[in-house]
């Protein structure tokens, strides 16, 4: 659990959620390392809405206290750490990490599952991924429906996935679901579980993703609430104004502690 390696993982807390001090190659090879053996781990990518969801919600962030890594997915989270003291901290997008995964796990002969979206988005995926990688293995996708399963449906869908092999399970559920679905899964099932939120659909041409400027400078969302703008208002107006009360708050008692 998370709680008990703060001391030896470098990292520090955004909004009271430890995040990891990791660059793109540490990820990667702790990643990789975990999924050769098959170990039951859980790795988060944390933006503003999921630190705020954990800021507001003791449950969830009780949930994301059990990551076994959580990176900053978020530009802001990435721009808040090197506030906060991690000076070269790097943004580790989630779309971007399970993509990079996928080209080291088809060099590496690891397999990979995905679970999450919709049926037709996993096929538009997967032809994505195999005109990409064209050696990957991919083992399994599965969509869950959209209601709460049943103990036996979730048995049998854990069971499908350490029965396929899998190293590595992409998780695209979107937050919280998919870190509640991860952290309900340690030590069940047998290969790495990454959330990577909206990954299936940019991948899948389901969703445009923002331009690389806008993802440097931290204006994604701002792309995003562009393309559905009923739906993520409401998030993101709270969310953003929130978090940025929130880290002033955080920041300014980090002046008086140093002071």
């Amino acid at each position: 659990m998370q709680g008990d390696l703060v001391e030896t993982r470098p990292g520090l807390p955004v909004l009271g959620t430890f995040i990891d001090a990791v660059n793109w190659d540490d990820s990667r090879h702790r990643i990789l390392g975990w999924a050769a053996q098959r170990q039951s781990r859980m790795v988060c990518l944390c933006n503003v809405h999921s630190v705020v969801t954990a800021l507001r919600e003791p449950r969830f962030r009780q949930v994301l206290a059990r990551a076994d890594m959580a990176t900053p997915d978020g530009a802001p989270i990435a721009w808040a750490m090197r506030r906060l003291g991690i000076l070269r901290q790097e943004r580790i997008s989630g779309p971007d990490l399970m993509w990079q995964l996928l080209r080291d796990a088809q060099g590496q002969h690891l397999q990979v599952y995905f679970y999450g979206s919709c049926a037709s988005t996993l096929e538009r995926l997967r032809t994505a991924v195999r005109t990409a990688c064209p050696r990957l293995e991919i083992v399994g996708m599965h969509a869950p429906p959209y209601r709460l399963l049943q103990p036996a449906e979730q048995q049998e869908i854990t069971a499908s996935i350490n029965a396929s092999g899998a190293n590595l399970v992409f998780v695209g559920l979107g937050c919280p679901k998919q870190e509640s679905w991860m952290a309900a899964q340690l030590g069940t099932v047998r290969a790495v579980m990454l959330g990577v939120g909206a990954a299936f659909d940019f991948y899948a041409g389901v969703v445009r993703r923002a331009p690389p400027w806008m993802q440097r400078h931290g204006f994604e969302w701002l792309y995003r609430l562009g393309q559905e703008p009923r739906r993520l208002a409401p998030r993101y107006l709270v969310t953003n104004s929130i978090f940025a009360l929130a880290l002033s708050r955080q920041l300014m008692a980090k002046r008086k502690a140093g002071a």
